[in-house]
């Protein structure tokens, strides 16, 4: 026991300790910014800037306008925005003094501004405004090395926004490449039982209906293991519907994967492709395997098929994102599957000339930013 006594009485040095406060401080303020400059990411940062930067009061603006002021002086507030515009213009850290900062209130402590450019993509989206009595040289080095760590966390907040709006472009692009196929055969499969079995016609068009409505939803760039095979499940009803029993499937699902988060249509895209090439252009049709298995860290998912297979070549081309071809968003799955979990997560494309496909999808059970 007395050998643990001197590590715990020792914390660390002042220098350690005020280097943690500072970090936790930006750590609070971080998530707020990494949602974008707005007014209420100002509002929940600024008071995180202000004491990292121990100063009377401090302001956020975008080029023009307030968007958040926190501290003494408020009846200063309306500064902010002229400040602002000088400051974007210049382009360049500038000290205001009290001639720049009209006020009659004695004993006002606001006499300077130091306002610094937020920057993003070479970009000035904003100001920094550190309100102070006395301006000095070390402060102003504080004042630009706080901006510049803003800048860095809406620079972020810019990358997800893009990359959202990537994800979501390839969802549209993949809606569009799978539809007209689907619809046209769906429907025509429907038609042909509304005389003989108006019944069955019926379960199919709400089938069809709950399909659709999944499909083409707002959704989220992330769904449910559980919402994706239901979705499958439909669509594979619908094909039995054209087929009869040239379509043959068989599903094996672990009940522990269900709740695990996927992206939004990253298995009907494979099943799609296993129908078309694998059952649809055989003369006999065929199977369709989909298993979905636990794995400790990892759930692993199969689509496997005894068709016709296809030329290994013309896979490699559809994954590097080749278009020209007619396998139905495999490079698109391949994509944002990788775009999700890292390189190590692409698919896993085993076929050959008559020997039928396999599709191979790992998942971790818990990634950073995934969830439905």
């Amino acid at each position: 026991m007395s050998l643990l006594r001197p590590w715990r009485r020792h914390l660390g040095t002042e220098a350690d300790r005020a280097t943690f406060r500072t970090l936790h401080t930006a750590s609070l303020a971080g998530p707020a910014l990494r949602e974008g400059l707005t007014a209420d990411s100002a509002e929940r940062s600024i008071r995180h800037l202000r004491t990292l930067l121990g100063s009377p009061a401090l302001a956020l603006t975008d080029t023009h306008q307030l968007l958040a002021w926190e501290g003494l002086g408020s009846h200063h507030a309306g500064d902010a925005p002229k400040l602002a515009v000088a400051t974007v213009e210049k382009g360049t850290t500038r000290v205001y003094d009290r001639a720049d900062l009209d006020c009659g209130l004695p004993g006002c402590p606001v006499r300077s501004a130091i306002v610094s450019p937020l920057v993003v993509e070479e970009r000035l989206v904003g100001t920094l405004q550190v309100i102070v009595t006395h301006p000095t040289a070390g402060l102003a080095r504080a004042a630009d090395e706080v901006a510049n760590w803003v800048s860095g966390q809406l620079e972020l907040a810019e990358l997800d926004a893009s990359r959202r709006r990537l994800m979501e472009a390839e969802v549209r692009a993949l809606r569009a490449q799978i539809s007209p196929h689907f619809i046209y055969n769906s429907l025509g499969a429907i038609a042909s039982f509304v005389r003989t079995d108006p019944e069955r016609a019926r379960d199919l068009l709400l089938e069809f209906a709950d399909f659709t409505r999944y499909s083409f939803r707002k959704h989220g760039e992330y769904t449910t293991l559980a919402e994706e095979l239901r979705s499958v499940e439909r669509y594979l009803l619908l094909e039995q519907a054209r087929f009869g029993d040239r379509l043959a499937v068989r599903l094996s699902v672990a009940p522990e994967v269900l709740p695990i988060a996927v992206p939004f249509l990253c298995l009907q895209p494979l099943v799609e492709n296993a129908v078309r090439h694998g059952l649809a252009q055989s003369e006999h049709g065929g199977h369709i395997r989909i298993r979905a298995a636990d794995l400790g860290q990892e759930c692993l998912i199969e689509v496997e098929d005894d068709g016709i297979g296809e030329d290994p070549e013309k896979v490699r081309r559809a994954l590097a994102g080749d278009t020209s071809g007619d396998s139905v968003g495999l490079g698109n799955v391949d994509s944002r599957l990788r775009n999700a979990y890292g390189d190590e997560y692409g698919l896993v494309v085993e076929t050959a000339p008559g020997a039928g496909t396999k599709v191979t999808v790992r998942v971790p059970k818990f990634a950073a930013g995934v969830h439905p």
